[in-house]
């Protein structure tokens, strides 16, 4: 998926949103949060073709034709932080089942989670 964001998305920059972040298996679920000390850490990209882009990626995260509540995930607008502090209104995929089995991951960044379980 990585190659496929490089070939029809810009980086933009590193930022995060307000959410609290789970390890689901091998992949992370984000949630939005309440909380405004609980951070989600991402990567932000300029989409060139939104229609087509999404639809891969929606198709790549578990979502239907037609969005629903049995989805493994969601696609919403979120107000992002980038890391120059710049705010600005993206979107991000939503874990849409029930967290309270998960692990939390308490950094909110996944990558680094990851490197520290290995």
């Amino acid at each position: 998926m990585s190659r496929f964001l490089a070939a029809h998305a810009q980086f933009v920059a590193k930022g995060t949103f307000q959410g609290k972040l789970y390890q689901v298996s091998w992949y992370p679920g984000a949630v939005v949060s309440a909380n405004a000390s609980e951070k989600v850490y991402g990567a932000v990209f300029k989409i060139d073709d939104f229609e087509n882009v999404f639809k891969v990626l929606d198709h790549y995260e578990g979502i239907g034709h037609v969005p629903s509540a049995s989805d493994l995930f969601k696609r919403e607008s979120v107000q992002a932080v980038l890391v120059d502090g710049t705010t600005i209104e993206t979107w991000v995929y939503l874990y849409n089942r029930d967290v309270s089995h998960l692990k939390w991951i308490s950094s909110g960044d996944f990558l680094k989670f990851s490197n520290e379980e290995v």
